[in-house]
């Protein structure tokens, strides 16, 4: 968007549509429903990894750790951290890269990957549901730090901790890349010296942590059946490579020049999260042992109290404070990013149910009080249970649309590139939505005992199984007819003489506003060009534009221009 609409009419269909304050401010808005053009995305790929890097600086990692440790004892934790980060790792490659190369978020991609246009509404609640669980999680362990530090009482603290959040996450990438890249070094020096502190001071330590048996009922020794029960409660996170392409829509387009650099960013903040974050779970199981026979196991996956008595062994007048600090600078780092993804997954949910959109602030304050009840409601007592059954239908989710990147397009099952505008969808195809329901409906009746103690313990795997064999299945049976309903016919090209997405600006004939060329698309109704949130919002054209509005399928087709090198 190159210039804006300042006025405040409500948007029709046959004059100009006008857009309020807050939609229409692009720092404000950060272009939550639509392509990340070449005029906004400014920054350089060190600060568009380190802003996405910094937004995994939770501690929730240290209190699954500790958690999965307590429950299953040392060698079961272990391993299962490590499976869970080897499918985190694998399942984020191609979502980052296609999120980094057509400059869209999750939703938008989810969209074009299976879904469809309305059937991706379902993943933008399972996608806001991880924003605003975790924004509890995260928001609990700094009240537990604010009350243990501070006095302050947990009932307050967790109102403290939504509100200290809203200022960052108005502004934006804006706002945010600067708070990130400016605390980046502060919190990776206080997060690892207490590891340091006790590898000089009791370095043995570290060999008594592999006898560590919490309350496994098997102890310290392996259990396959304890291998999935705390895979499943790591896999949950399996959603956070949502939050970091996110940021990861801001990459510049990838070129010759700085090809190298382009790799590394988004490998290393896309799927390269979990490398730190299955670290942090393996420190928070360390240190939940490290100060279990202290203060006991019920409270050892606490973080504060973990880095209350880590920070004991080299600044013990001091120690309290400092963990305090740290923690409220973890979870501020952490929860500007779970509320800044919630206000993009709701917009984007609302604007196709509502056809309207008030801007994505009104969307953080949405998010952010769902979080603050989970959090008045105690959502961290329930941790292992509330982790364990949303990983079925957050692996689900992803599976599928990973099958579809992975598998689909280099089979030509489905197009080579990634539609997102709802004038060439579908409303839903039926090769990731219902790979995803079918999937995640038996997993969740796996996790309630439908299959025994093992189909329960595995069920997020028989989940990301299920969506990976039923998408391409899918696609197969329906010839991939769900894919687009109507072929790009405007005549200006999507890429430039470069061969890149062209930086062309056509005007919306809908709210009279530039925009870049890949965020438009025809519109009959209106007899021009339009773009992408004007025709998410018209209500009148009941999707005229295509094959029996928009319910039928046409031949899958790949036109060349649309293939971004």
């Amino acid at each position: 968007m190159t210039e804006t609409v300042d006025k405040e009419a409500p948007p029709t269909s046959t004059d100009g549509r006008t857009y309020n304050n807050w939609a229409q401010n692009d720092t404000l808005e950060d272009y939550s429903l639509r392509y990340a053009p070449k005029s906004f995305r400014r920054w350089t790929p060190y600060v568009v990894a380190t802003t996405a890097l910094g937004g995994i600086a939770y501690l929730a990692d240290f209190a699954i750790g500790g958690s999965i440790a307590i429950s299953n004892g040392f060698s079961s934790a272990m391993v299962a951290i490590l499976a869970a980060a080897v499918v985190i790792f694998l399942t984020g490659i191609p979502i980052s890269y296609y999120s980094a190369k057509y400059s869209i978020d999750m939703d938008l991609l989810t969209r074009g990957a299976g879904f469809g246009y309305l059937g991706s509404t379902l993943t933008s609640v399972i996608y806001a549901s991880f924003t605003f669980i975790f924004f509890a999680l995260e928001g609990s362990i700094m009240a537990q730090a604010l009350e243990l530090g501070l006095h302050i009482p947990l009932a307050v603290g967790y109102l403290i901790c939504s509100l200290i959040i809203l200022p960052l996450v108005i502004y934006g990438m804006t706002a945010l890349s600067k708070m990130q890249v400016w605390t980046q070094p502060v919190w990776l020096v206080l997060m690892v010296a207490p590891f340091v502190s006790i590898a000089i001071q009791q370095p043995d330590k570290f060999s008594q942590f592999t006898h560590f048996a919490g309350n496994s009922p098997t102890g310290s020794s392996i259990s396959m059946l304890g291998v999935g029960a705390g895979a499943g409660v790591a896999l949950s996170l399996i959603a956070q490579i949502g939050e970091q392409v996110d940021y990861l829509r801001f990459m510049p387009d990838k070129t010759p020049e700085n090809s190298k650099k382009w790799w590394g960013a988004v490998l290393s903040a896309g799927p390269g999260w979990v490398v730190l974050g299955a670290a942090k779970q393996t420190g928070g199981a360390f240190l939940a042992f490290y100060i279990a026979g202290s203060i006991g196991l019920s409270k050892a996956n606490e973080p504060i109290q973990q880095y209350v008595h880590g920070f004991k062994t080299f600044a013990a007048p001091v120690a309290l404070g400092l963990a305090t600090f740290f923690v409220i600078l973890s979870q501020i780092k952490i929860n500007s990013t779970n509320a800044y993804s919630g206000s993009l997954s709701w917009s984007n949910f609302f604007s196709r149910l509502t056809h309207r959109h008030p801007g994505r602030v009104v969307y953080i304050f949405l998010n952010v009080g769902i979080a603050l009840a989970l959090m008045e409601g105690g959502v961290f007592s329930f941790l292992n249970t509330v982790l364990g059954f949303y990983s079925n239908v957050a692996i689900a989710w992803i599976g599928a649309v990973v099958a579809d990147l992975v598998i689909n397009k280099p089979l030509k099952l489905s197009p080579s590139y990634i539609e997102f505008k709802r004038a060439h969808l579908h409303h839903f195809n039926p090769v990731g939505f219902g790979s995803m329901l079918i999937a995640s409906a038996l997993s969740i009746a796996a996790y309630f005992h439908a299959f025994g103690d093992y189909g329960k313990a595995y069920s997020p795997f028989i989940a990301l199984f299920l969506a990976m064999v039923l998408s391409p299945l899918l696609a197969v049976l329906t010839k991939g007819k769900y894919y687009i309903a109507r072929l790009d016919d405007l005549q200006e090209p999507l890429l430039g003489a470069d061969g890149l997405p062209s930086a062309a600006i056509l005007t919306c004939t809908v709210c009279t506003t530039d925009f870049e060329r890949p965020d438009v698309a025809n519109c009959p109704f209106h007899a021009g060009a339009i773009c992408s949130l004007c025709c998410s919002l018209e209500k009148d054209c009941h999707d005229s534009c295509k094959n029996d509005s928009g319910t039928g399928p046409v031949a899958l087709a790949m036109p060349t221009l649309r293939s971004v090198n």
